[in-house]
């Protein structure tokens, strides 16, 4: 900061790309290795934990819920292994940040699809709340507004919210795939939030998706909350939360005070990639607890819900057995004629 205040930046400070791998290692100093180490471990234990979980999971879960517990149980490795990546090739991080996202993009919709299942499937859950509401006024959208009714429970609102995280498994991917097509045109700059630049576009764009996507989830979440506390499905909503939380709100808060030079430089590091970098590292260890506890809540085996209630005419129905009279049987309990 003197050298800042005296006139004399270093050059790497205004360079706005990141260095290469061997710049920043040979910059480390002995408590840089040692950190590089100790959170390069953390993202490989990571990694062997969900390995012996996928393997439990695939042998004790039935085969309806196994891909989508397994897909859910991946996102905290798989952002602690692209963070790990990004943080030993700093110029990879566009690409590493951009696969992390696009995989929790599917694992929102693969935890509507859970609670789901955890229902029965989609048939016994409307039966189950076939007189019920969804409760409308909740986050990230409408959380101040109280005032809106609930929407009945039908296919096709249950439909809706299945489309509401679909569109973003799919459209994340494309808006993805745009931004490197267009940053290999130079007109995709990560951190130049410049309007004629097309990186607010974008983000702007993916925020409003990820919102539309965030609020299905809220709102079954809210409807099944009681009917799946045997199966504790309120922890496994707070894992699911502080991944969405660490994952976005703190890249978007770190970014911004990169962006604005609050935090300074580092040479080789600019402004910028030193943000990164810190995100990076943060998540290799927030990620890594996330593993470890998604493993306790994940590994219990859960019974089934209790059938929903059947209307009274059938429940009637069910309960009559044929009678089968035999020939003769009612007079003197004898042998039925030939």
């Amino acid at each position: 900061m003197e050298g800042e205040a005296n006139g004399t930046v270093p050059p790497s400070c205004g360079v706005s790309e990141p260095p290469y791998s061997h710049e920043l290692l040979h910059s480390l100093d002995l408590p840089g290795i040692f950190l590089f180490a100790i959170l390069t471990l953390m993202a490989l234990i990571a990694d062997v934990v969900f390995i012996e979980e996928a393997i439990y999971i695939y042998k004790k879960i039935p085969s309806s819920k196994r891909s989508i517990i397994i897909w859910i149980n991946a996102a905290a490795p798989v952002i602690a292994t692209a963070s790990c990546i990004g943080m030993w090739i700093p110029r990879s991080t566009m690409f590493t940040d951009f696969a992390a996202a696009i995989f929790f993009a599917i694992v929102i919709h693969k935890f509507l699809l859970m609670m789901i299942k955890e229902c029965g499937g989609q048939k016994l859950l409307l039966r189950r709340f076939e007189n019920g509401h969804f409760k409308i006024s909740t986050g990230p959208c409408c959380c101040c507004c109280l005032c809106l009714p609930g929407v009945p429970i039908t296919r096709q609102t249950l439909f809706l919210l299945k489309l509401g995280t679909f569109q973003f498994a799919f459209l994340r991917p494309v808006l993805m795939f745009l931004a490197i097509v267009l940053w290999t045109n130079g007109n995709y700059v990560l951190y130049n939030l410049s309007p004629k630049g097309a990186a607010i576009w974008i983000n702007c764009f993916n925020g409003i998706l990820t919102i539309i996507a965030l609020w299905p989830v809220a709102i079954m979440f809210q409807q099944v909350r009681t009917v799946l506390t045997c199966k504790k499905i309120i922890p496994k909503f707070a894992l699911y939360q502080f991944i969405v939380i660490l994952n976005h709100l703190q890249t978007a808060i770190i970014n911004i005070l990169a962006m604005q030079r609050i935090i300074p430089c580092a040479p080789p590091l600019s402004s910028s990639a030193r943000g990164s970098y810190m995100i990076q590292q943060l998540l290799i260890m927030e990620m890594f607890l996330i593993t470890l506890l998604s493993r306790v809540v994940y590994r219990r085996r859960y019974g089934d819900l209790e059938p929903p209630e059947f209307p009274a005419e059938e429940a009637v129905e069910s309960k009559e057995t044929p009678k089968i009279i035999l020939n003769g049987s009612a007079s003197g309990g004898g042998l039925p004629r030939v």
